[in-house]
C-alpha cells in the first residue's frame, strides 16, 4: 500500500463552505504553528473566495494574509485554489494578468496551485498551468466532478489524460457538490490511474491523485 497524503482545508475551503469565508487572519494565527507540525502533505490556505472576502468584507490585505501564514508554516506545503482563466474572480481575465497573478502567488508563498474550470474546459487551464510550470510551482489540475449522461469515468479519465499532457504534476478529483459515492470513487480513481503514463519498464509516472469532497449530501 502506498502512503496516504492528507490536505487540511480549514484555512480556506472549510470556512468558505461553512461561514462564507469570514474567518480572519487573526483567528488563524494561534493554530498555525501547531498545524505545521502535524505532518499534513499540504495546507489549503488561500484562493477560492478568500481573496474576494478579505477585500470586500474583512478589510484585510489578502497578500499580507498569505505572507503571514507562510511566515508561520515552515515545514508544510501551502496550496491555493485557482479558477483557471478566472483567477480568483468571476470572469475571464487576459493571459498576461493570469500569468502575473500566478507569479506573485508563488513568490508570496504558494507551493501548489490547484487549477480548475467549472466546465472542465482544458483551454481555460492552459495559461495558468504554463505559468505555474514557469514559476517552478506544483500544478495540481482538477477535475470538476459531476453526474450526467456524458460525465462518465471514460470522460473524466480522458480529461485527466489531457491535463497530464499539459503538464499537471498531480490530479485532483474535485467533488464540490458531494455527489461522488464510495464505490464510484474507487472506479474513477482506478480509471484515472490507467491513463497515467508509464516508462519503458511499465512503471507509472509519479502523478498522485487527490480526492477533495464535500459533505453536502452526507456522502463525504
Amino acid at each position: 500500500m502506498g502512503k496516504v497524503f492528507i490536505t487540511e482545508t480549514v484555512l480556506r475551503d472549510s470556512h468558505q463552505s461553512l461561514a462564507a469565508t469570514r474567518m480572519t487572519t487573526e483567528e488563524m494565527l494561534p493554530i498555525l504553528d501547531a498545524m505545521d507540525k502535524v505532518g499534513y502533505y499540504s495546507l489549503e490556505a488561500w484562493g477560492g473566495a478568500t481573496f474576494d472576502s478579505c477585500l470586500r468584507f474583512l478589510n484585510e490585505d489578502p497578500w499580507e494574509r498569505l505572507r503571514t501564514i507562510r511566515s508561520h508554516v515552515k515545514n508544510t506545503k501551502l496550496q491555493m485554489l485557482f479558477r483557471g482563466q478566472n483567477i480568483l474572480g468571476y470572469r475571464h481575465y487576459a493571459d498576461d494578468v493570469v500569468a502575473y497573478f500566478v507569479q506573485k502567488s508563488i513568490a508570496n508563498g504558494i507551493d501548489i496551485i490547484r487549477i480548475f474550470d467549472a466546465l472542465n474546459d482544458a483551454r481555460n487551464l492552459e495559461t495558468a498551468i504554463n505559468a505555474t510550470i514557469k514559476e517552478g510551482g506544483h500544478v495540481q489540475a482538477a477535475i470538476s466532478y459531476t453526474t450526467s449522461p456524458v460525465h462518465d469515468n471514460a470522460f473524466f479519465a480522458n480529461y485527466a489524460r489531457q491535463l497530464i499532457e499539459m503538464g499537471a504534476n498531480s490530479i485532483c478529483i474535485k467533488d464540490m457538490a458531494g455527489l461522488l459515492k464510495p464505490f464510484d470513487a474507487y472506479q474513477l480513481v482506478k480509471a484515472i490511474k490507467e491513463v497515467i503514463p508509464k516508462d519503458a519498464n511499465g512503471t507509472p509516472a509519479d502523478i498522485k491523485i487527490q480526492l477533495h469532497t464535500h459533505y453536502t449530501s452526507g456522502l463525504g
